[in-house]
């Protein structure tokens, strides 16, 4: 076991809450399913009394891997919609229209993929461009592609979430001139994950945490990917997944085993035992 707690006090009897990502922490990318040490202990804690929340970059229509899984709650879209099990909304905040329409005139001059993501539906443009980046994505996270329209349509949308497939290069230009009104989130080299400005997996624990009376300093985050650092930082211990790489573990109050190495159950034994 890897689990190299840094200075840091924490109290199992104060832990109210619990935030866990989905890709890499809650669900192995080899497997592509949730390991039973992880679905059994989150049961556990959940018995204890600590309430479980799903903190994703995944818009709502992509989460269809948490089978077995007993949560309270949805952090989607890196914290833009937040919603209870039952799906009562928390808090939303969608991408600025004006952005959205600077993005589809930009796409026409400069073609790449982009999914767009609403509460409840996804859409695809462009799906052929940037030599097929965007089917690779979403058979690493074993999705089916949204279905592919005009890019129009995304203009009669509600979006949470704009994944755009442009360079690191390219962003900088991009968020200057386009998506003014946004922060974008990166945790793989081929696209951002783009929300709006402010918004964050840090935000999404500040919302859930007021809907439900908890204080921050008495929650748990688990994570594995650049979208997952504020939140790490932000909560009472951040705990980082062995497969996580050095920047997101640096930030991390902790750092557990891998995914496949059960690192959930082995942090949360030492954790709330």
């Amino acid at each position: 076991m890897t689990c190299n707690l840094s200075p840091v006090t924490f109290n199992p009897k104060m832990a109210k809450a619990a935030f866990f990502d989905i890709d890499g922490t809650l669900v192995s990318f080899r497997t592509h399913r949730i390991p039973q040490s992880t679905l059994e202990a989150v049961s556990r804690i959940r018995r204890q009394g600590v309430k479980v929340f799903i903190a994703t970059g995944r818009p709502l229509p992509f989460i269809d891997n948490l089978a077995g899984l007993e949560y309270d709650g949805i952090m989607s879209v890196n914290g833009a919609c937040c919603t209870t099990a039952e799906g009562q909304i928390i808090s939303q905040k969608p991408v600025p229209k004006d952005d959205i329409r600077r993005l589809v005139d930009d796409a026409k001059a400069h073609p790449m993929p982009i999914a767009f993501a609403s509460g409840d539906r996804a859409i695809a443009v462009n799906a052929g461009k940037a030599d097929g980046h965007l089917p690779e994505v979403f058979s690493l996270l074993n999705l089916t592609p949204p279905e592919t329209r005009p890019i129009e349509d995304a203009l009669r949308m509600d979006v949470m979430q704009v994944i755009a497939f442009f360079t690191q290069e390219q962003e900088p230009r991009i968020m200057r001139e386009v998506l003014k009104g946004c922060d974008a989130n990166r945790w793989h080299p081929y696209f951002a994950d783009c929300v709006a400005k402010g918004t964050s997996k840090a935000t999404g624990i500040d919302d859930i945490c007021r809907h439900y009376g908890i204080a921050v300093e008495d929650t748990i985050a688990f994570g594995d990917g650049g979208n997952d650092m504020t939140m790490l930082r932000h909560a009472g211990i951040g705990i980082a997944m062995g497969n996580a790489p050095e920047e997101v573990k640096n930030v991390a109050d902790m750092v557990t085993d891998t995914v496949d190495e059960n690192g959930i159950s082995n942090a949360l034994r030492r954790l709330c035992p």
